[in-house]
């Protein structure tokens, strides 16, 4: 059991870490680290089944996350633009 010092110690050495530093950790963790699984929908699934000497599951597979890239490409630029647009907007002297 930890005494009440050390759970102070702790928060404190949270907050001085901050808590947009982990964050922003934790999403660079969640980009760069991926799992290879093997996953249809069920009409696929079914329509793969049922066809003999046609298309493969695994190109299935690939075709549907080509598809899902151009999603999270237009959400990064308009994210970027988004920031782009905050930090002139910072940048500019009050008169």
């Amino acid at each position: 059991m930890q005494s009440a010092i050390d759970k102070n110690l702790e928060c404190k050495s949270l907050k001085k870490f901050g808590l947009k530093k982990l964050s922003f950790f934790f999403l660079l963790l969640s980009l760069f680290y991926s799992v290879n699984t093997k996953a249809q929908c069920a009409m696929c699934r079914a329509a793969l089944e049922t066809q003999e000497g046609g298309v493969s599951g695994e190109a299935v597979n690939d075709g549907i996350i080509y598809l899902m890239v151009f999603p999270y490409i237009l959400v990064g630029v308009l994210c970027f633009a988004i920031y782009r647009m905050r930090s002139k907007i910072k940048k500019k002297p009050e008169n």
